[in-house]
């Protein structure tokens, strides 16, 4: 079979020949019809992910939309090394296998499945949002922070504040759910004063896509303007603004602010699939919007170096 296949870390996967996956007892044989290059994908691929084997070479893609021999339509995740989501044909233990509506289209469920995952999970999951709560997401112009305003209106929140660097994005999310929206600035005093308001009538979860100096501006505010005691659950999914930061003792002795993370191993895997299963349920009723394009698996050289787009890229075989 046809697959992305990665030979040695640190390079781009390769279109070429892989041996074709052999049943196994507790697996499901899926022909592949879409696969997503996301971040995740990304950084197994390179070897950085905190959930990456090392081991060469392999398949590319952490999941995917298909078809079981019988032709039901499903969503898998997490397939059986050495094979993946970038191929023709792919290995998947039952467990992780989630049935598809009928409806919805292969592609899709493939853009939608982790970003809906991230922060519905971080919600529900970690963050035990309910409904009429305020929600604020810092790094909402990328793909997950843009599809999380809408699934945080969509489970109720009362008000969703959104926060990111891409103007004309932010700009839209307000078509799409967020009350306000901020301009992210390399100055950090700049956003502390911009969200002061907004933390003063209470902010009560925080998923932030991004760490570094926006998540310790928004500490650093929090921590000086919420009312006393008040219970803001800050949840952290991903830190492409910065790995680490300085930040206070005093932030988290003199507030209520509870952190914690959200993603693979702070969330046991049938709950991350459980969200999974939610988000693909409700897309055709919610009418969620997510920059989807397609293109040919051969392409997919040509498109892991694309890192500039800022749509979800989806192959398909």
């Amino acid at each position: 079979m046809k697959a992305a296949v990665i030979t040695t870390k640190g390079n781009a996967p390769v279109y070429a020949s892989f041996d074709e996956p052999a049943p196994r007892a507790g697996h499901t044989l899926v022909d592949v019809d879409a696969s997503a290059l996301s971040h995740v994908t990304r950084s197994r691929a390179s070897g950085t992910h905190y959930s990456s084997s090392g081991a060469f070479p392999f398949v590319a893609g952490v999941d995917g939309a298909g078809r079981r021999a019988d032709g039901s339509p499903v969503y898998f995740f997490a397939p059986t090394a050495p094979f993946g989501g970038l191929a023709e044909r792919t290995l998947v233990p039952d467990a992780h296998c989630v049935a598809l509506p009928e409806a919805l289209e292969p592609h899709v469920a493939a853009a939608l499945a982790i970003p809906g995952m991230s922060s519905w999970a971080a919600l529900k999951e970690r963050a035990r949002f309910i409904a009429g709560e305020t929600v604020l997401i810092n790094g909402a112009t990328g793909v997950s922070g843009s599809l999380a305003v809408q699934i945080a209106k969509h489970l109720g929140a009362a008000k969703v504040i959104a926060t990111g660097r891409h103007r004309p994005t932010l700009a839209a999310l307000q078509a799409l759910g967020a009350d306000s929206v901020i301009p992210l600035e390399d100055d950090e005093r700049a956003l502390s004063d911009a969200l002061e308001p907004h933390f003063r009538a209470g902010v009560d979860v925080v998923l932030d896509y991004l760490w570094g100096s926006s998540a310790r501006a928004l500490l650093i505010g929090a921590a000086k303007t919420l009312p006393d005691g008040y219970p803001l659950r800050f949840v952290q999914i991903g830190s492409i603004g910065g790995d680490a930061f300085e930040l206070p003792g005093a932030a988290l002795r003199a507030t209520a602010i509870t952190l914690m993370g959200s993603g693979m191993g702070s969330v046991p895997l049938t709950r991350l699939l459980h969200a999974v299963e939610e988000v693909l349920e409700a897309a055709i009723p919610a009418h969620w919007q997510i920059a989807t394009r397609t293109a040919p698996l051969a392409e997919v050289a040509l498109q892991w170096a694309n890192v500039e787009d800022r749509a979800r890229v989806v192959l398909m075989p």
